[in-house]
């Protein structure tokens, strides 16, 4: 491994290319510690204490800092520990630790999403959000029927009506308007039958 660049990154650290790759992000006086420089092969025994001991602790830290401020899907997470330039073993390592005290539980994400949403957004949209957020499809669908199991089946028309009353909607409007009140329904996720079952169109 050959150490073919060292470029700063901010006022504190800099990011370390091994065989011209982006390898880490190191503090200015751990590049010292460690006697790391340009062109200089970086032995085995090094690179193993610097990932293991310095940069995997720290995206552990990194990790529960961020669990500690708001909740995490296990995509997101790992989105954010790349952006802080750690090594994909280091990242991996962060994430295991922190699923394993259940800090980091994709289930329960998105249980507590749909059991906060669901009352103002459509199922859909409420699917669409978690997936984004790089939720399972597989298990978006187990919990949506979860949460879904004993809930009013009318709470994505009562949503519609609701929503109708905001947009002034009368039956006796003219059908060109109605027509944009249906694109705007839709584009939030409600099925078509349910919205013309709540603006009386049937």
């Amino acid at each position: 491994m050959i150490i073919t660049s060292i470029k700063e990154y901010d006022k504190k650290r800099s990011q370390i290319y091994i065989d011209g790759e982006k390898a880490f992000l190191l503090y200015k006086g751990e590049i010292r510690k460690y006697k790391l420089e340009v062109d200089q092969e970086l032995d085995q025994i090094t690179y193993d204490v610097i990932v293991r001991e310095v940069l995997s602790k720290r995206a552990i830290l990194r990790a529960m800092n961020l669990l500690q401020k708001r909740d995490y899907t296990e995509y997101k997470l790992r989105e954010k520990l790349k952006d802080g330039g750690y090594p994909k073993e280091c990242m991996e390592e962060a994430i295991e630790y922190v699923k394993s005290y259940k800090y980091l539980d994709d289930q329960r994400y998105a249980s507590d999403y749909v059991r906060y949403y669901k009352e103002s957004r459509s199922r859909k949209r409420i699917s669409m959000d978690l997936a984004q957020k790089g939720i399972d499809k597989d298990l978006i669908a187990q919990v949506l029927e979860e949460e879904y199991a004993e809930e009013d089946s009318d709470v994505e028309l009562d949503q519609i009506r609701h929503l109708l009353i905001k947009k002034h909607y009368s039956p006796e409007m003219e059908y060109k308007d109605k027509q944009k009140i249906m694109a705007f329904l839709y584009r939030k996720g409600y099925s078509t039958d349910l919205i013309y079952k709540a603006m009386d169109m049937e």
